[in-house]
């Protein structure tokens, strides 16, 4: 949204924001896992950003290393795939803390699954400590529980965290009416009503996060992770993204 003139110039109007990471960003090229480089290069966005003083936390999904939804497809029980996926989600999160820290950035990760030899439990008061101090704050496990999403993890924790917007990372720099990877002539949207994304079923997040964003009147900014300095750029209201708000 780079052209409208209702989006604040720098330092921007976001002082504190959450990045949602899909775990199929930290793939790179590979085929499944982790690929280092990518995780750095993300770790370089994240470092520009709070760099500026702007306070980030984090919610990296497990789609790179297990996905629960299409485990149970195959016939395993969904409780336990999506537990499974949590899991998988601590890992993404260790390997990005390891990134960040190499950069000289303070990080914590606090997960909602007690995992004590590895990471902090989730406690919303310690994680508002952390990110006064300065530190960026990776939440991992999901919301702790079988059958939400990260994407709804992500905007329990952007509410929790009294954060002033939620940065979805994606392969493409909006959202579209489909997928423009598939569909060459796809519709890009500048700007969408929460209830625009719930009635026209868009694929942005599910339901129950998008529903999360609007009671606690986040507004949810969507573009490209593959675009160098993006995300800096997002948050000073630059840049090209699609933000859902009311």
């Amino acid at each position: 949204m780079g052209s409208s003139t209702d989006q604040p110039a720098t330092p921007g109007p976001f002082s504190r924001v959450l990045l949602k990471i899909s775990g199929e960003a930290l793939m790179g090229s590979l085929a499944y896992g982790i690929d280092p480089e990518m995780v750095d290069r993300v770790a370089g966005e994240i470092e520009s950003v709070h760099s500026s003083g702007v306070e980030v936390c984090l919610v990296i999904g497990g789609g790179n290393i297990f996905r629960g939804i299409s485990s149970a497809a195959s016939g395993m029980e969904r409780a336990t795939g999506d537990y499974m996926g949590m899991l998988a989600t601590v890992m993404n999160s260790l390997a990005m803390q390891s990134a960040l820290e190499r950069r000289n950035i303070p990080t914590r990760v606090l997960s909602a699954l007690p995992i004590a030899a590895v990471c902090e439990p989730y406690i919303r008061r310690r994680a508002m400590r952390h990110m006064e101090k300065g530190r960026v704050v990776i939440f991992a496990s999901g919301t702790g529980n079988p059958f939400f999403t990260t994407d709804t993890a992500a905007a329990l924790r952007a509410s929790e965290m009294g954060c002033k917007a939620l940065l979805k990372a994606t392969k493409v720099d909006g959202v579209y009416d489909a997928d423009p990877m598939k569909v060459p002539d796809a519709k890009r949207y500048e700007r969408l009503t929460y209830m625009d994304v719930l009635r026209r079923d868009l694929k942005v997040m599910d339901a129950s996060a998008i529903s999360l964003a609007r009671e606690n009147d986040i507004p949810i900014l969507v573009f490209s992770i593959h675009n160098n300095g993006a995300f800096a750029d997002v948050v000073r209201g630059k840049g090209r993204f699609t933000i859902i708000a009311e």
